[in-house]
């Protein structure tokens, strides 16, 4: 793995981190992180895309997208508290990361300032998209819910058409396949949407 940049921090901490984390190339749609889970190692995503979702039952619903050069802050506060982790966690791309072990962390957070507040910006980012979640599922119809998720996964995999299937959809909504279907129609109705052979284009 190619060594990258992490911005905000000095290059003492830099250094730190690199000289105590592993290094992993993970594939895509790999299953890096489940409920119940005890964490030992706090990731930086450096390559690719990964995906924070809960399940209930049969039921998925997405929380987050980890982008190159973010944490997961679930994974953080699991830690933090030395509690299970109480969400799912995959990788949608070939992926890489640097994991930091936990009680290196802790004395580094100590130590270095600026190592809190790479934290701190993940925790306000988060809320904010969370809040955003709530907000669409609570107020906004289906048919935007869905408009609005294809766009934000054409931008985040920069793929348009975008490889995905009605059911992937519906856990990453957290509602049933055949009302993804339902809607896509009406969507591509409205030329919003086209769909291809296992793929969707955003008009």
């Amino acid at each position: 793995m190619n060594r990258v940049e992490i911005t905000g921090i000095s290059s003492k901490l830099r250094n730190l981190i690199y000289e105590h984390s592993a290094e992993a190339d993970i594939p895509a749609g790999t299953e890096v992180m489940y409920e119940g889970q005890y964490i030992k190692s706090i990731p930086i995503l450096t390559k690719g895309l990964i995906k924070v979702f809960s399940r209930y039952e049969d039921k998925e619903l997405l929380l987050y997208y980890i982008k190159p050069f973010e944490s997961c802050i679930m994974t953080f506060d699991a830690s933090l508290n030395q509690s299970p982790s109480r969400v799912y966690a995959s990788t949608e791309e070939d992926s890489s990361v640097l994991l930091m072990p936990v009680e290196k962390v802790f004395k580094w957070m100590k130590e270095y300032p600026e190592m809190n507040q790479l934290f701190f910006r993940q925790y306000n980012v988060r809320y904010t998209e969370l809040i955003e979640m709530i907000n669409q599922i609570l107020f906004d119809k289906m048919d935007k819910r869905l408009y609005e998720y294809l766009k934000s996964k054409a931008e985040l995999k920069n793929q348009n058409p975008i490889k995905i299937s009605h059911r992937e959809i519906a856990n990453d909504l957290g509602t049933a396949r055949e009302v993804v279907t339902r809607v896509l129609k009406k969507l591509e109705m409205e030329q919003l949407v086209s769909q291809e052979a296992g793929a969707i284009k955003v008009m």
